[in-house]
């Protein structure tokens, strides 16, 4: 595994999202949904650097572009990931990395309200 792939899998937050794609495709807007404290913008840089390691493809799909992870390009790293993301002890360790490694203002409510026509 060359340098740029395991750079791109150093970081917890690319290794959640790798996480996320590992058994179904998702679009931006579906990982995003899976990562409640992550800005869209965020996502989209972190799949781009997942896109330029080649550990990741894209397909458009009509206004989408779905994600769909490349098991191969992991070489033996996937099996020791797999086995992390199975690992109740790992789940803890990671929700404590992303906390500290998030950067920037918190995200607002999704939902915006509705004004009142006042």
């Amino acid at each position: 595994m060359d340098t740029a792939r395991l750079a791109a899998v150093a970081s917890p937050r690319r290794r959640e999202i790798l996480r996320l794609l590992w058994n179904q495709d998702l679009t931006a807007g579906a990982i995003r949904d899976a990562l409640p404290d992550v800005t869209f913008g965020a996502v989209s840089l972190q799949l781009k650097v997942l896109l330029e390691a080649g550990l990741v493809e894209c397909e458009a799909d009509r206004q989408f572009r779905v994600y769909r992870i490349k098991r191969e390009a992991l070489g033996p790293v996937a099996p020791m990931l797999e086995q992390m993301w199975n690992d109740a002890l790992w789940r803890l360790k990671l929700r404590a990395e992303l906390a500290e490694t998030r950067r920037g203002p918190r995200p607002t409510s999704r939902r915006r309200k509705k004004s009142n026509g006042v």
